[in-house]
């Protein structure tokens, strides 16, 4: 697998940063800058992945394009074309983004996101992003997210079917879709069962842990990895079986220090498997 950590991290070159997350063990990255910075800038970190073999991993939109409030939805339309643009140029995995909500919080939980009418906004605004374009090497892809589509495997192979373009795919974030008892507790099955039905589409995945709560009625909280009961081990292998350089990119920590410690803990607790 190829680790990686969501954060870029503290450096004041893109040559540092390259060496640096080299240096760390990392075999993965996400792309620190977006569409918008200076063609020299988004080259030399092209450039320093490249040279210190580090496969940029995912490109990251997290914005809304079925936002209700047009002037939001067309702002963020135009920058998921800039990201996946940008994706295909320098050779990324993927471009990452969730569906988007139909709300004011542009990745907040309401009913109307599992409408009939939300589902036919989701497939048409990737449809647009793809199709305005075209990329040749990368992929557009939607991070499962436990209140909006896709909601669970089954819809997920749904929404390719109907978003119908080559370059749709996954990206993978098995704890956003635990979302009930028996998935955390039986949360290895559970990854056996998405990697069944979705594996072959999975471009990158994100990684991190979910505790159960003691009080009632059931609650859920992400945590750090190893900070909860989540079959890591299981997940993990179900991703190495379809791609054995699979991205695996250590997500929402706080500060430097937290993503350095928690890189540490995931690459003793994958010793064998880790590629860098």
């Amino acid at each position: 697998m190829r680790l990686g950590v969501a954060s870029s991290l503290a450096h004041s070159s893109p040559e540092e940063w390259g060496e640096k997350m080299r240096s760390l063990g990392c075999g993965a990255v996400v792309f620190p800058v977006d569409y918008t910075a200076a063609d020299d800038i988004i080259h030399r970190y092209e450039n320093a992945a490249e040279q210190n073999d580090l496969i940029i991993a995912e490109v990251g939109v997290w914005r809304n394009p079925i936002a209700p409030d047009v002037k939001v939805r067309l702002n963020s339309l135009e920058f998921c074309k800039g990201q996946l643009a940008l994706a295909d140029a320098i050779g990324a995995n993927c471009c990452v983004n969730i569906a988007g909500s139909v709300g004011d919080i542009w990745d907040g939980a309401y009913k109307e996101n599992f409408s009939g009418d939300t589902w036919k906004k989701t497939v048409e605004s990737i449809q647009e992003i793809i199709d305005h374009v075209n990329p040749s090497c990368t992929y557009y892809t939607i991070e499962p997210m436990p209140w909006m589509f896709p909601s669970d495997p089954d819809e997920y192979l749904r929404l390719l079917k109907d978003v119908d373009r080559e370059h749709f795919a996954v990206h993978m974030d098995l704890c956003n879709w635990i979302t009930s008892p028996r998935k955390y507790f039986f949360s290895g099955e559970f990854a056996e069962e998405c990697f069944a039905a979705i594996g072959k589409y999975v471009k990158s995945c994100h990684l991190k842990d979910v505790a159960l709560g003691g009080e009632f009625t059931f609650r859920l909280n992400e945590t750090y990895c190893g900070g909860g009961s989540i079959d890591l081990e299981k997940y993990v292998l179900e991703a190495l079986k379809i791609n054995p350089d699979m991205p695996i990119i250590i997500e929402h920590l706080h500060g430097d220090d937290e993503y350095l410690e928690s890189l540490e803990y995931v690459k003793r607790r994958f010793a064998r498997l880790v590629k860098n």
